[in-house]
Order: structure tokens, then sequence, then C-alpha cells
């Protein structure tokens, strides 16, 4: 499979940028990481915006920037999106949306009828930005950042400067692009919620080194990392709807290796879904349990146990069927119960969380 190569080496007082990556050429790649930690350095020398004297930069094959060839920014078939949507004031929607389809030869990716199709913006095409919510400006400049027929797009933390409720109204169209575009994303974030949502591939930031990487539920299950997504170890899982109990509102999630209950969300059966499983809410029997209130009980075998930030705690990595959970234990559990690599194990689950 080609890959995007991403190989930059900058030094300035205070911070070096020291990546080699090799990315998917598909699907949304997230760059996490605390502030300061080079994702958006990184998405700037992706875009040309920084020139990285070291430096290489394809696409398919395609050479954007090497040691012989550098390629301007306005040359590179790309669609960027800030933390703030920068629209024309002076221009109505639609004004904005063309602006940027100066520079397009030819239609050879997202036309301008699907890019305000997959933002829904139909009915904002007449206003001017100062007649719009934030979600609505920020919508407006993903439509804008589409309707150049990038090869590639670029998203610096765009849900940054909204509140809660705009975000949530956002992240449906998001989850639209990663749908149904065939363009690589690469999205800077530092919410882990965003990412857990939306990422299909992740490359964890610190100190201007891609610490770790690789797809998202594969890279999360990991018990070496340096970084935690979020504040809380935790289990992403692909799943299907496979059914609702109406009399007791709960919905079963299916996935590869077992089931699992959780609160319905009304979301219809077949359906695939993303749930969320912190290490938390999980725990360890030797035998299986009997009498408890926690009605998610899987048979796993444990792969891998790990340390914890916390000198008294461990992760423990079981792998159920295909798909794989963590535990968060403290190192006495560990001792007690004798917990080792290949045991077989029963997990309980306490609580399951729908990516929504």
């Amino acid at each position: 499979m080609i890959m995007i190569q991403a190989c930059f080496r900058l030094d300035w007082p205070g911070f070096a940028l020291d990546v080699d990556l090799e990315l998917p050429p598909r699907g949304v790649t997230a760059l996490f990481g605390h502030s300061g930690s080079g994702k958006t350095t990184l998405l700037r020398c992706m875009a040309g915006l920084e020139r990285a004297p070291f430096g290489r930069f394809a696409i398919n094959g395609e050479v954007w920037q090497d040691e012989y060839h550098w390629l301007p920014t306005h040359k590179r078939p790309l669609g960027y999106v800030f933390q703030e949507a920068s629209l024309f004031d002076h221009l109505t929607v639609m004004g904005n949306l063309r602006y940027g389809m100066k520079r397009v030869k030819g239609s050879i990716g997202v036309s301008l009828d699907q890019a305000i199709e997959l933002l829904g913006i139909g009915h904002l095409l007449e206003r001017k930005p100062g007649h719009l919510s934030g979600g609505e400006r920020q919508r407006v400049a993903i439509a804008r950042a589409l309707a150049v027929s990038p090869r590639l797009l670029l998203m610096d933390e765009p849900l940054a400067a909204l509140d809660l409720k705009r975000k949530n109204e956002i992240l449906p169209y998001l989850e639209r692009l990663h749908d149904e575009l065939e363009m690589p994303v690469i999205y800077v974030s530092h919410s882990p919620d965003e990412v857990i949502r939306l990422a299909d591939y992740i490359v964890a930031m610190e100190g201007g080194k891609a610490v770790a990487q690789g797809p998202l539920a594969e890279t999360l299950a990991r018990t070496d990392l340096p970084m935690s997504i979020g504040s809380e170890p935790c289990a992403v899982l692909e799943a299907t709807i496979g059914t609702v109990d109406e009399q007791w509102n709960l919905a079963r999630v299916d996935l590869p290796g077992g089931s699992l209950w959780f609160r319905d969300h009304g979301v219809p059966v077949g359906r695939k879904v993303r749930v969320r499983v912190l290490a938390r809410d999980v725990s360890l029997a030797v035998r299986r349990p009997q009498g408890m209130s926690i009605q998610n009980v899987l048979s796993g075998q444990i792969d891998a146990v790990g340390g914890d930030t916390h000198p008294g705690l461990c992760i423990v990595r079981v792998r159920v069927g295909e798909s794989f959970l963590l535990a968060r234990l403290t190192r006495r559990a560990v001792s007690e119960l004798a917990l080792r690599k290949d045991q077989e194990i029963w997990v309980q689950v306490k609580s399951v969380a729908l990516m929504e």
C-alpha cells in the first residue's frame, strides 16, 4: 500500500521537531498530544507553511518536498482548516466557497455541490459570515477547504474555538466526511473524545517526536505507552448494534469475541458503532463471577501486564476474541491473583460508552 511519507527536522531555540512517519493513504490520521508537543508545527510543515530544511513529504509517490524539490503551499493540492474559520466577512457563504476555487483546474475530487451537501450548508449560501453561528462558520470553512478538490485535507484543531454544544453539532458532519470521502485527512487535536470518535490512525506527539503511532484501537491497547489518550487508559472497539431490549432500555453491541450491554441510545439494530471502555471500569476474576450486579462478563486471555503512571497500579491487557480490553488493577491484586501472560481469565465490564 502506498503511504504518505512525512519526514521533517527543525531546530528552533527551545524546541526541535524530529519525525519520520508513514501514514495511511485514506481515513483520518490524528496528531494527538499536549500543547507544545509539535502537532501544529508538523501540520504546517506538511502544508509547506513551515520550510523544514531537512524534510521529505510525498503522497502516492508524488514528492512535494525533499532535498532537491520544493512545492510552495499554493501549488500543493491540499485543503487547510484552521482553528478559526477566517471567512471573508464581505462575501456570502457561496462567495467564500467560490473564492478558493479560482486555483482549481478541473474537478478531480469533491465537487462544490458535494461539499455543500456533506456539510449541510445549503440553506446558508446567501448569508454573510456575521449572521452565522460558530459551528456554521466552521462548517463553511471545511466546505471551502473541500471545494478546492484537495488530495489531502489538513485540519488544525477545527473545533477548539467552539463550545460543547457547537462541537456536538459539527461532529456528525466530520463523521460523514470520514465515511464518505476517499481522501486522507490529517487531524490535529488534544481532545481525547474527538480522536477516539473520528480517527482511524493515531500519531502521539511529545516533545517534537512521535512517541507512538498505529491504528487507533491497536495503539490505545498498548501497555508500554509513555502517555495515555486522555486521563484514563481505555480500549476502543468497533462493534455493531445487535439487538435492543425495550423492556430494560438496553442495547447490545456485538464485537469480535463477545457482546456487551449498555444504555440504549436509540441507534438502530445493524448500525456499526464505536464504543469506549475505560480501564478503570474493567475487573478480572480467575473464576466465573456469580451473583454480581455487573452484567457484562466475558471470557478472555491475558495478553500483557504493563506498568502505570502510578507505582501502585498495573495495566493488564486481555484478549477477548479478536478484541482487546484494558484493566487497571493494583499491583497487590495482580500479585495475589498471580496474573500472568496467557492465563485464562474472566473479564467484568462495568460501563460502556457509545462514541457519538
